[in-house]
This record gives structure tokens, sequence and C-alpha cells, in this order.
């Protein structure tokens, strides 16, 4: 069954910086109501952790994301699944969000893009040289991914890593 995208970009005016992941995750009911949501996605928890805030629905993440200068996008528009889970490996026949993503890099002042997984920046490279050539002064930045199973490293590692890279709260 091809997805579409579900949440479109969020971007604040003027934004700094970009959190680049894949795709949304399987929806499993309405409590996932934006990026990240799932229920076992740590990456809410974890930025809970790192700016000492609560963090309980999608308006609280924006107003932080916003404050923060932080926009958040997917890079794949379109897609369908292998099996129904959300595994980034499990995502095939991908249309790219070309056109979101080139008016997202030219209409800001990026000085970071933040990919979300090891897949991600791979897919970027990959698919989006045009921006990297086109941007030369934006650095690209690799997070641990916030997916429980990437098991290398413990959720208590992440936020220490999460803490070194996000930017200080204004």
């Amino acid at each position: 069954m091809i997805e579409i995208h579900p949440f479109g970009i969020f971007c604040p005016p003027k934004a700094n910086y970009l959190l680049l992941g894949s795709f949304t995750a399987v929806k499993k009911d309405d409590s996932y109501d934006w990026f990240y949501g799932s229920k076992r996605n740590q990456f809410w928890p974890m930025i809970e952790e790192v700016y000492a805030v609560k963090l309980p629905d999608k308006k609280s993440r924006q107003n932080l994301f916003t404050k923060l200068s932080i926009a958040i996008a997917d890079m794949i528009y379109q897609c369908e699944r292998k099996d129904g889970n959300s595994l980034d490996s499990n995502l095939i026949n991908f249309v790219f969000n070309m056109e979101g993503l080139n008016k997202l890099f030219g209409e800001n002042p990026l000085q970071k893009v933040f990919f979300s997984s090891r897949f991600v920046e791979k897919q970027f490279r990959k698919n989006f040289e045009d921006l990297i050539t086109k941007y030369p002064n934006i650095e690209f930045v690799t997070l641990p991914s916030p997916s429980p199973r990437y098991a290398a490293m413990s959720q208590t590692e992440k936020i220490k890593r999460y803490r070194k890279i996000f930017p200080k709260n204004k």
C-alpha cells in the first residue's frame, strides 16, 4: 500500500537547523500525531532530558523547536512498506521530498542538518547531492538513532551525544 507523508514539513521562521528523518513510523493509534511520536521511539523523551522540559504534546514540541530554530522534515514523501513495521529497511519505492527540501534549504539560513540515522545520511548524500553542493557551508551531523532497536548505544549515551550536538536553549 502506498503511503503519503502525513505531517509535511515543520519550519519555524528563519530556521538555523534541520532535523531530517526518513519517513514516519506506522501509525498504530491516534496518539501518534507528529514526528517521532510513536510510543517506542526514544526521541522526545531524550529531548526532554537534554532541555530539562516536559513535552507532553505536539504544541509543546513545536514551541520548543520554534524557540531553538529547528525545522523537522522527512526526506521521503511517499513510499511503501515490505512488512508492516516501521524499520527504515522496510521502506521501498521511495518518492523523495525534493520540492519541499529544496524550498526549505533555499528559504532558511540553515547552519546544520541533523540526520536521524545512518540510513538517512546515506540516502540523503546519494539522492540530494545537489543540495550538498549548492549549500557547502551547511554542516551535516548524524545522530545516534532514537529507535529503541538501535542498541549499540544506551539511551543515556544517546542523551549525552544529543546534549553535545543540539543547539543550546536560548
